[in-house]
């Protein structure tokens, strides 16, 4: 198993030295990406425009020799355009199925929250089953399928709230924060001394990893021993998240089973065969965030969920190691 880890560690620092040819810092946003890969999930990063989010996505896209699909969010898009659709073709007097963007490894839903809830469901089923109804037929997706959505604020002019059965299909939400002053002056100089215009060079990204070794490394991923201690405070953390008074929605089962997974792959990127209590505590944040809903009350006051999602994992007691 040590040596299933050891092999794992290296391919995922490979990834993670190509993505960082092309996009500076984020180190934190990169690894529970990675997280998420490996644990076979999808993402929500949401962060204001030219944080490099599309960049991020671009770059891990091209590490792995797979597909990569795109799809642009605007308030006009059709479900359709998302998942594809059937036509009548008149020389052969049959249908005919056109495929969407949907059909790939990586799909990048670029600004997820501008289209309406409508265009917005066309993803509840590829996430959650891993194929797509068309006219009463399922197809399947290739595998492994990824989902990587950004988002801008919802304080942001043009956004619509994304649907609550929507946000819990994700694995994680990822907050991408401005760069530190020294990272954004390596950012500048790197675009502005290589390129005339304010684009990012692709090309020095190389595949590193094929489709059928991330499928290999999200086997190895549920093959971490978890204790049932542990599992224990997971879903005891999940369960707080209803009975704290200041939260009007709690995460539902799937959170405890997200947690359980993320867990997981943060114990094989530190390099560990088991979960501790540490590593439930490290993705929390990012796998119950999107999970909860303050009452009015804490959102006027400018509470955050993560401030309260900190305020539970004091108050809940982890098992000794």
């Amino acid at each position: 198993m040590q040596d299933q880890i050891n092999t794992a560690s290296q391919v995922l620092q490979q990834i993670r030295t190509q993505i960082q040819t092309a996009l500076i810092g984020q180190e934190t946003v990169v690894h529970e990406t990675l997280l998420a890969l490996l644990a076979g999930g999808h993402v929500l990063i949401e962060g204001v425009p030219g944080l490099g989010k599309t960049l991020l996505v671009r770059a891990l896209a091209q590490t792995i020799s797979g597909q990569f699909g795109r799809i642009q969010f605007t308030p006009d898009l059709m479900p359709a355009d998302i998942t594809g659709h059937t036509l009548f073709d008149r020389e052969t007097q049959q249908f005919q199925v056109r495929k969407g963007p949907i059909f790939t490894n990586l799909l990048l839903a670029d600004e997820i929250n501008r289209a309406p809830a409508k265009t917005q469901s066309a993803l509840l089923e590829v996430m959650q089953e891993q194929q797509v109804t068309l006219d009463g037929k399922s197809y399947p997706v290739p595998l492994p399928f990824m989902t990587l959505a950004t988002q801008n604020p919802l304080e942001q002019e043009g956004t619509y709230p994304l649907p609550e059965a929507q946000l819990d299909r994700f694995l994680l939400k990822i907050r991408m924060s401005y760069p530190t002053l020294e990272e954004e002056k390596a950012l500048t100089a790197l675009v502005t001394q290589a390129h005339s215009n304010s684009g990012f060079n692709l090309d020095s990204v190389q595949a590193v990893v094929t489709p059928q070794q991330i499928i290999e490394l999200q086997q190895i991923c549920t093959q971490i021993a978890v204790d049932e201690a542990v599992l224990d405070y997971a879903v005891r953390l999940v369960q707080a998240t209803r009975q704290h008074a200041g939260i009007r929605v709690g995460a539902g089962p799937r959170g405890s089973i997200a947690l359980i997974r993320a867990a997981r792959t943060e114990a094989l990127l530190q390099g560990q065969a088991f979960v501790t209590p540490d590593h439930i505590k490290a993705i929390t944040l990012p796998v119950l965030r999107h999970r909860i809903a303050l009452h009015a009350e804490l959102e006027l006051d400018g509470v955050s969920n993560d401030q309260v999602l900190t305020t539970l994992l004091e108050q809940t007691a982890a098992p000794r190691q």
